[in-house]
């Protein structure tokens, strides 16, 4: 795509149309110009995951996927999970199952961590801790939080087939999660590990 000329792609539901900049990435694009700054840079070598976004409903790593291949294309960033109700916020169920689980610590790697489990579960609804771990295993955490991380995966595995914002997807919003709601990863599934007290062992 030659400079100056329009790019133009969904993102989040709304048809956006900017010129396009010469050697400009997707994860740039979209914190730069579109001020969409939940989508995080960490290594900017498409290492860490953390820039993770939904592109035609598949996870891509923004910070070297080039802003040009988004045209004509859907976009989902994490600002698109989350509704509004009344003017105020409504977390997508698996954004709250994140916080109910304890999974948010410095929060860095965490809009990287939802948006890949969001693609698993769009993909699969009902995954296997293996199709969990697989899934998550290249997004990076330096909190070393991973049981954490694994487990809000699981309980929101029939519940979060749409995103609760204006992003459009196939499949449904189920219960939201209750703090007292018991997750099927949590016995057995890691052991010792899921004990709070080890969770950076």
């Amino acid at each position: 795509m030659a400079e100056g000329q329009n790019l133009t792609f969904t993102v989040n539901g709304r048809k956006v149309s900017l010129a396009a900049l010469p050697g400009e990435t997707l994860a740039d694009l979209l914190r730069n110009r579109l001020f969409l700054t939940g989508t995080k840079i960490g290594c900017n070598e498409a290492e860490c995951g953390s820039c993770t976004v939904l592109v035609e409903g598949e996870a891509i790593l923004s910070c070297n996927y080039p802003a040009e291949r988004a045209e004509g294309k859907n976009v989902v960033t994490i600002e698109g999970l989350a509704g509004s109700a009344d003017g105020n916020i409504e977390l997508h169920p698996l954004q709250e199952a994140f916080i109910v689980h304890g999974a948010v610590q410095c929060g860095f790697c965490i809009p990287g961590q939802i948006m890949t489990a969001y693609a698993l579960l769009q993909n699969k609804p009902d995954p296997s801790s293996e199709d969990i771990r697989t899934a998550l295993k290249d997004t990076l955490c330096r909190c070393a939080g991973y049981p954490r991380l694994r487990m809000p995966s699981r309980p929101q595995r029939r519940s979060c087939g749409q995103a609760s914002g204006s992003a459009s997807h196939t499949g449904r919003i189920g219960q939201r999660i209750s703090p007292d709601r018991p997750s099927p990863i949590a016995s057995g599934c890691y052991g010792e590990s899921d004990r709070a007290g080890n969770l950076h062992g």
